[in-house]
């Protein structure tokens, strides 16, 4: 998908269509999530601090991420998908593989490209938006394909031009080369996939290791064999929160702690899964990551026993100094629950002791993070409301006691701006309206 979740903004809220709009934490140390094509204009792009987008684009619209409201569309775009193949492979909420010869929905060249291009029509009629389509005989070519295509595009990689097309991009278009292989790579010489094919296998296993030069040099021949995975096992459910201003108080760290397990739970639960071990994460004021661990002797989706092991484990972290990030996670998966829980936390508690390690990678389960100074407000920039005599609308802005209001529809015209008191009992959260779907036409079939 391109843009997802500013376009999927946009297309919500028919005042920003056109419009630079960039989502993200909105607190001091907020990072953009998705920066709308209008807005990348100005330099703006993921993972960009919130408070350097805001000096690039100062006009934009920044708002909070509604994630709810993305999957519901994400569901949408994969059963599109899943008509196409049983072999789907979800990347992310907006980015999937789709084994198409398995479902017998191409078996040549011309086919994948009219599946393609069905495909995006498709997807525009259900949700609104526009998708990117990469066609090509592996994962790896397929990826790069769909980077090309965007946005609101399709290209197709024709068998035999694999290698052609990959020599001269740079090393870094490669899966694997990250910042730090990358520099590592170039003080060798090598900044194309070219010089990386030309290095050999050899010289690649002696500059990044066993494991990766293989693969690396497998992937600089056009190399890919890793099939597509229709159901990729989570390993661990996670949530956290980063505090505009650090944390000191040791009473409230730990109030934040029980909260964060309650979130980690219902989202265990909503997953249908439970977990053995107990995580805790903490990152401090000089942006050193603690990770707590306590394992018990079988999962569990109980908040208090997840709340009792997250309060012990943060008995051994010391605080002093203050807490930027607070985060608590479950791992060791399971689709079923072990009785009897609170006594063998307690078990464990004695057995496991805490574990401390460094800072791991991020859960297979995306982490929805949300500064913790505005999870508390009831009004959030971006977020629905309604109003007893305005109808439905979404909040621009609050702050000293008011709030500002843009009411519109996603099949209306750009709504008027009003504001009321926070209080105004007038006034109350709203779930986001769906984008006015439509039923796509029967894709044509070539016997």
């Amino acid at each position: 998908m391109d843009a997802f979740y500013a376009s999927a903004e946009q297309a919500s809220k028919p005042s920003l269509r056109g419009k630079a709009v960039i989502v993200g934490g909105l607190g001091p140390r907020g990072v953009v999530a998705t920066a709308s094509y209008e807005a990348r204009v100005f330099g703006v792009h993921s993972a960009m601090p919130m408070a350097q987008a805001r000096r690039l684009a100062p006009n934009a619209a920044y708002l909070v991420p509604r994630f709810g409201f993305y999957r519901e569309i994400s569901e949408q775009v994969m059963g599109l998908l899943r008509t196409l193949s049983p072999l789907v492979e979800p990347l992310s909420l907006d980015e999937a593989f789709v084994d198409l010869e398995a479902g017998g929905a191409a078996w040549d060249e011309e086919s994948a490209r009219l599946t393609g291009v069905r495909l995006r029509v498709d997807i525009r009629a259900v949700t609104g938006l526009t998708g990117s389509v990469g066609l090509a005989a592996s994962k790896m070519l397929a990826k790069i394909a769909s980077e090309q295509a965007k946005p609101d595009g399709l290209v197709l990689i024709r068998p035999g031009t694999e290698r052609a097309l990959l020599g001269p991009m740079p090393a870094r278009t490669l899966p694997g080369v990250g910042p730090a292989t990358g520099d590592h790579l170039r003080r060798a010489g090598i900044t194309t996939v070219d010089e990386i094919a030309e290095a050999g296998e050899d010289e690649l296993v002696r500059l990044l290791g066993k494991a990766h030069g293989h693969a690396l040099y497998a992937m600089a021949l056009a190399h890919d064999d890793r099939p597509v995975v229709a159901e990729r096992e989570a390993k661990s459910v996670s949530v956290e929160d980063t505090y505009d201003v650090d944390i000191h108080d040791r009473v409230r760290i730990g109030l934040e702690v029980q909260r964060l397990a309650d979130r980690c739970v219902r989202r265990l639960r909503d997953a249908g899964l439970s977990g053995r071990t107990i995580v805790l994460k903490v990152r401090r004021y000089d942006f050193s990551t603690l990770t707590r661990s306590e394992t018990l002797r079988g999962p569990t989706d109980d908040p208090a026993v997840v709340r009792e092991a997250a309060a012990r484990l943060l008995e051994s972290v010391d605080t002093t100094g203050g807490v930027r990030l607070l985060g608590v996670g479950v791992s060791g998966l399971a689709d079923y629950t072990q009785e009897d829980l609170f006594a063998q936390a307690q078990l464990a508690a004695g057995e496991a002791g805490a574990e401390q390690h460094p800072e791991t990678e991020r859960a297979d389960v995306p982490v929805e993070e949300e500064p913790a100074a505005q999870a508390g407000h009831l009004w959030r920039a971006g977020h629905d409301v309604r109003h007893t005599e305005y109808g439905h609308g979404w909040v621009q802005g609050s702050g000293l006691g008011r709030v500002t209001v843009r009411f519109e529809t996603p099949d209306s015209e750009p709504g008027r701006v009003r504001t009321f008191r926070t209080d105004d009992p007038r006034l109350e959260p709203a779930d986001p309206l769906p984008l006015v779907p439509r039923r796509p036409e029967a894709s044509p079939r070539t016997a």
